[in-house]
């Protein structure tokens, strides 16, 4: 399956040549890159979130493998569902789907099923895909979406991610996509923010999906950054570092309706 560019022109440029050039604009130069198991990077409008996912994907060394994982906006298809095989096309060209490791993943785990139907409309993962291109031309990926689950599913899926990971036998970068809270004031953002991002840097999954409930942390990729979390223990995980944090606000001017976005390597 082929599957078209949904959001092309409207979170981020459509014409390859002003792709390249915003992409060039985001990222940082100079700056040591590292390993890492897992990173969150944020999915909105490059205008917005850009210079935070730029950020992120500027410090880690990029495999040839990505598995995506991010939450499912449209409600369609499948509760946790992986495009097994074909390609994305953007403005860039074609990236490959990973076959071989989204036939391991779906092995190691009945909560996922195989359905393109998910990944039609959704751009969470749509809006990684420039940056993980510009970094390395040659990656494959496996999309992931997933809508709730419960901690107990989060922990099932994240061994599974782990195990097949193992099975895989070569490095693969779990990439998280997720915004933090959302259309509350700056202030009121940032507060909730640190609440959530405090349990990410502690590496505890639980913590984090409890927090974001206690608190009201409309944090859209809670899940999928609870399963990377597990996954990224289960595969020897030690500390994680926000790399990059901002608002909506600091682009658009408006603190007080904004959306809050972290960059953050779990090593």
């Amino acid at each position: 399956m082929l599957r078209r560019p949904a959001v092309a022109y409207q979170f981020y440029p459509g014409e390859p040549a002003t792709l390249k050039r915003t992409v060039e604009s985001l990222i940082r130069k100079n700056v040591e890159k590292e390993n890492a198991l897992a990173m969150i990077a944020p999915h909105a409008g490059y205008i917005y979130s850009g210079r935070v996912a730029g950020s992120v994907y500027s410090r880690v060394k990029l495999p040839d493998t990505i598995l995506l994982l991010g939450p499912n906006h449209t409600g369609l298809g499948e509760k946790a569902a992986v495009m097994s095989d074909g390609e994305w096309e953007m403005p860039f060209g074609k990236m490959a789907v990973n076959g071989k490791l989204a036939r391991l993943l779906m092995e190691e785990s009945p909560l996922l099923a195989d359905d393109s139907t998910a990944h039609l409309g959704e751009h969470s993962l749509e809006v990684q895909l420039p940056f993980i291109h510009h970094f390395n031309p040659n990656a494959t990926i496996v999309p992931v979406t997933i809508m709730y689950l419960d901690y107990k599913g989060c922990e099932e899926l994240g061994k599974a991610a782990a195990n097949a990971i193992r099975k895989y036998k070569d490095r693969v970068l779990i990439v998280v996509s997720s915004d933090m809270n959302h259309y509350e004031s700056d202030a009121v953002t940032r507060k909730k923010d640190k609440k959530a991002i405090e349990k990410i840097l502690t590496l505890n999954p639980e913590g984090l999906m409890r927090a974001v409930s206690a608190e009201d942390i409309s944090m859209c990729g809670i899940i999928p950054a609870a399963i990377a979390l597990v996954a990224a223990k289960e595969l020897g995980a030690k500390k994680a570092e926000v790399v990059d944090y901002a608002t909506s606000g600091d682009a658009s001017g408006d603190y007080a309706h904004v959306v809050g976005y972290a960059g953050i390597l779990i090593k």
